[in-house]
This record gives C-alpha cells, structure tokens and sequence, in this order.
C-alpha cells in the first residue's frame, strides 16, 4: 500500500538522531505498520477526499508532528518491543497488544447506551450528576464547525504540515480498533470509541475524518432533524466526551443547536 500511495516509511518528523527519546521515538515509528503521507494543513482535506476516493484503506487526518508522536504511542504503549519494561519472575508476564480484530470483536458485545451510561458514572460516581437547562442559541450565535486538526487551535491558521495514515479498512468506524486510541483518563478504551462511531454512522452517516492524540473529527450526512433529536443526541455525545460541554459549551443546548447547523463534529478529551 506504502508504494501504491507513494508513502514513504519516514522517521518520526522533526526527531533529530541521536539520543533516548530519539531512538524511542523510532521504535515507535518503526512499530507503526501503516502509511503516512504529510502534506501542507491548507490541503490535508483535500488529500484526504482522494485518499478515500481511490480505496485501498480509510485516511486518518492526524495533525502535526506532536500529535502524530502521541498516535504513534497510543498505539505501541503496551508493546514491550518498543517500552522494555523489567521482568519479574513473581508475575505473569505482560500481556501482549491486544489486535485490531480482537479489539471489533469486543465492539460487537457493547451496548452503546449502557456502556457510555457506565464510563460516565465511573468518571463522575454514581450520584445524580445533571446539568442545567440552557438557553436554544440564535442561529448567529452559533460558531461555525469544520475540521478542526488541521489547524493551530489558539490561531485557527492552517498548520505547515499535516500528517494522515491510511488504515486497511474501507470502515471508518474501525480506525480506534487499528489505532488502538483511547483507554486514558476519561477517554474510552478503542472498542467502546468503534461501538459509537458504528451506531452514529448508522443513524447520521457519520465518518471518522481525523484523529489527533486527543481528538477526533467526523463528519455527517445527516444532521438532527428536531430539537427532540438533537437534544437527545447531545446527551449520548455528553456521556461519550463530557469535556466538550464541561470545559465547553457548559449546557446541551448550545450543543444540540450546533448539531443541526453543522456537519461537522468534534471531540476533544484532557
């Protein structure tokens, strides 16, 4: 696939040769089994769309070089090829890195509204935890939504290089499984990130468009068609990623009003 792209097998961006965190950050590289392409930020999107169009694998935007080092550590932080960890004859030995497959399998058994419900009051305990009713924004006070990782989040200027793999899936909704992103602080583990994206590609057509080390795009084809629905949506997004309305928008409407003005979603975790 590398050659079918024209993707070079590269060294982490930016390391230069020579010390530990050099040499650790090639391990990574070198554990990372697929392609990568870096292109300017201003044409991450459109690079993108051509990858997704020729098939042969599902394009992650990634962002820059450090969120392409954290993706390239989400992915080999159990692998003990890449972070030696000293051997103890008194226990079992580390297990090794759970496989893409092994990951969708346990994907299947979720029960999203169950399982995000779980995480939610693991995170928070099981008190009462609700939010206040806010206001319905006005249609101007809604700020525009679009790919957010190819930009400088403090500037919003597009980035001078941008990094995107190609995962072997023609599905979206598997890039946590191959990525095996999430399973840190309030972020859920890859499975329960695949079981989500399935159900919301089902009900709103929506697709995996970038991955950061800590956050995620998509985009869909089609938004709340009520406040009802909109509403009810923002909660499922609320007890996925709280941080998006916590250190946010503080209550579901204004997310829900973004919802139906907006193909375009984001989620960020801390």
């Amino acid at each position: 696939m590398a050659a079918m792209l024209g993707l070079a097998r590269h060294s982490v961006a930016g390391a230069a040769a020579g010390g530990p965190q050099d040499e650790m950050l090639e391990r990574m590289r070198a554990a990372f089994p697929y392609p990568i392409a870096t292109v300017p930020g201003q044409r991450a999107l459109a690079e993108w769309q051509k990858l997704s169009r020729r098939g042969g694998g599902w394009p992650i935007i990634i962002s820059g070089d450090e969120a392409l080092e954290r993706v390239l550590e989400q992915y080999s932080i159990d692998d003990r090829s890449v972070f030696p960890m000293p051997t103890n004859p008194d226990l079992p030995p580390f297990p090794a890195p759970r496989t893409p497959q092994e990951i969708l399998t346990a994907a299947e058994r979720i029960e999203v509204g169950a399982e995000l419900q779980r995480l939610f009051d693991h995170e928070y305990g099981e008190d009462p935890f609700e939010l206040e009713k806010g206001e319905w924004p006005q249609p101007h006070e809604i700020g525009s939504m679009g790919l957010s990782v190819d930009k400088d989040i403090l500037t919003g200027a597009y980035l001078d290089k941008v990094h995107l793999c190609v995962l072997p899936t023609e599905d979206s909704a598997d890039a946590a499984a191959y990525l095996r992103w999430g399973n840190w602080n309030a972020c859920p583990p890859p499975e329960v990130h695949v079981a989500v994206h399935r159900k919301w590609h089902a009900e709103y057509g929506a697709q995996v468009v970038g991955m950061s080390g800590d956050v995620i795009g998509m985009r869909v084809t089609r938004r709340p068609a009520s406040r009802g629905e909109a509403l009810a949506l923002a909660q499922e997004q609320y007890l996925y990623c709280s941080d998006i309305v916590l250190q946010g928008t503080e209550t579901l409407e204004p997310l829900a009003a973004g919802l139906m003005e907006s193909d375009w979603w984001y989620f960020w975790w801390d």
